[in-house]
């Protein structure tokens, strides 16, 4: 495995809407592996392909292992995901390895539905909510060339995110 370089706002390739992926091969697979060793590395919880330069429909999610979901720890492949139903709502710090050192409030669907293909080409589907939720929702917006600030009525809205003691998380994907 290898660790990829994240490309930062300002590279085109974050502004792409995706391609679909057709064929799950050996050179995904290596993808899939450095984009988890990549997301560990930055201190992430998810990382999109066009992150690291692929404009290719492919997301990886890891919560860490002690945040309470029943998906916490569990290593998330979603190939060309699509969101099936979205309910309620909240407002959530959220940040974003594209962007680091930056976080902002970010109006966000509290439960979400989606479904892909996992690594191995099977059909999955995740029923989520909350943080879990928020970062499915963060890196579908990346397969279609949104950043999280885009979302914000000012980008006087971003801020540098306060030292934190508690164990709350943001999403920084």
């Amino acid at each position: 495995m290898a660790v990829l370089t994240i490309r930062q706002v300002g590279d085109p390739v974050l502004r792409e809407k995706c391609k679909r992926i057709s064929k799950i091969d050996p050179s995904l697979q290596r993808l899939i592996d450095d984009m988890f060793e990549t997301t560990h590395e930055a201190g992430g919880v998810g990382l999109a392909a066009p992150q690291v330069g692929v404009p290719l429909r492919l997301f990886v999610v890891q919560l860490p292992d002690d945040y309470e979901d029943p998906l916490a720890g569990e290593p998330i492949v979603l190939i060309n995901p699509e969101i099936v139903k979205m309910s309620g709502e909240h407002t959530p710090e959220e940040g974003c390895l594209s962007y680091p050192g930056w976080v902002a409030n970010v109006r966000r669907a509290y439960h979400v539905t989606i479904k892909g293909r996992d690594r191995h080409g099977r059909e999955v589907r995740y029923r989520s909510e909350g943080f879990l939720a928020q970062a499915f929702q963060h890196e579908l917006d990346h397969l279609n060339g949104v950043l999280f600030f885009d979302h914000l009525a000012s980008l006087d809205e971003l801020r540098r995110p306060a030292p934190r003691e508690s164990e709350e998380v943001s999403v920084r994907a």
